[in-house]
């Protein structure tokens, strides 16, 4: 290039001293211009002519490439994901129960069509029924874990449970299969009782901060929809939901459904939910299956002695009301889902549960206990009457 351009000027391309002049010319002009564009470009973004009204769109080029970037990066970033089993009807619950809290108001629901508002955001959010089977199942999770940048997708609320983010994927993963009755079906749960629900519980008035958010997934009689998804609230302490709550509320316990809800809760409003939820009718003690017996066995010796040799002390010395060391603060383990027990577990034993100022001590009890010693005794809690009912 060089020796074109000194032949173009009449010079002695073989001059090294004129080689040098014509790439000295050469560096400057390009820095000029490369100056010039930066000027130009900062003084265009200094008068506030570039549109950044939602209203304007983008052109298409820049939708495909922005469009293209993203599909690529979640493609990257999610390799290597293990999938859990995600065919389990208690996650698919749980995952629909969230949907319709955080989800639907941006992403629509089947039978319908994606909500007003989201339709004028820029880029707007895709209308989910018909396009989740775009994505993998790694992918959905690393998208409803991290977000999307500069799209309004927001992060989930806590990086610490996967747990959570896999039932919304398992969701995610059937919901293109329902219509919009099965839909409302799955979210809602059974209608409320034919006895007017202000009756239930011995109390008169319902608690203004008890919404259709609770029941969603806490069940009207605060069992739980019968699920293991969910804790049983009904008779539990009312120290323990107090306590519960504020830690959601405060960020102290970790879950991305439970602390977006209780933030929003004033302390009148934590009170009246766990007065409500405590005065309801407990769970009646179930019946276990044949199957279950020699392992409810070791579950009990766990929970009544604990176990010497692991440095794991009685359960029932803190859970249960006659225990040596119970609380009001305490939760009552009897009658609770032994699935739920278990994740409890499993997350104090991770580090990722979180929770009041008493939650500290889980910790090293769970993490010395073995997964088939967890399951023992959660199902040992499961089909113990609560102390309501003995």
């Amino acid at each position: 290039m060089i020796r074109l351009l000194a032949k173009l000027v009449g010079l002695d391309a073989g001059d090294a001293a004129i080689r040098r002049g014509i790439r000295a010319v050469i560096v400057f002009t390009l820095a000029g211009l490369l100056l010039v564009g930066v000027i130009a470009g900062a003084l265009l973004v200094v008068s506030g002519a570039i549109p950044t009204a939602a209203s304007s769109r983008h052109w298409a080029v820049t939708e495909w490439f922005l469009h293209f970037t993203m599909r690529r990066s979640i493609d990257t970033h999610s390799l290597g994901t293990d999938v859990p089993s995600l065919d389990q009807p208690d996650l698919v619950l749980k995952g629909a129960t969230h949907y319709e809290i955080g989800c639907r108001s941006c992403h629509g629901s089947p039978g319908g069509t994606l909500p007003r508002i989201p339709q004028q955001m820029t880029p707007h959010p895709p209308y989910l029924p018909l396009r989740i089977g775009e994505l993998k199942p790694r992918e959905l999770f690393y998208v409803v874990k991290h977000g999307v940048k500069f799209t309004g997708m927001p992060a989930w609320p806590t990086q610490k449970r996967d747990d959570e983010i896999w039932a919304v994927v398992a969701f995610l993963q059937k919901m293109p299969g329902l219509d919009e009755a099965a839909y409302h079906q799955l979210v809602n749960g059974p209608p409320p009782p034919t006895a007017p629900i202000e009756t239930l519980g011995g109390i008169t008035q319902l608690p203004h901060a008890l919404t259709q958010s609770c029941m969603r997934c806490h069940g009207h009689d605060g069992l739980g929809r019968g699920s293991g998804a969910f804790p049983k609230l009904a008779g539990q302490s009312i120290g323990y939901l107090q306590n519960a709550l504020k830690a959601y509320a405060q960020g102290r316990r970790h879950s991305g459904i439970m602390e977006p809800l209780s933030a929003g809760l004033d302390s009148a409003a934590i009170r009246d939910l766990a007065r409500h939820y405590h005065n309801l009718r407990a769970p009646e003690r179930r019946q276990p299956e044949q199957q279950d017996t020699a392992a409810i066995a070791e579950g009990e010796s766990i929970a009544r002695r604990g176990i010497f040799t692991q440095r794991v002390p009685s359960c029932i010395d803190c859970h249960a009301p006659e225990g040596r060391r119970h609380k009001p603060a305490y939760p009552l383990l009897a009658g609770q889902p032994a699935d739920y027990l278990v994740l409890q577990l499993e997350l104090f034993k991770d580090g990722r549960r979180g929770g009041s100022d008493y939650a500290h001590l889980m910790d090293p009890i769970a993490s010395r206990l073995q997964p088939a010693q967890m399951r023992a005794v959660a199902l040992y809690f499961e089909f113990l009457a609560h102390p309501s009912q003995r």
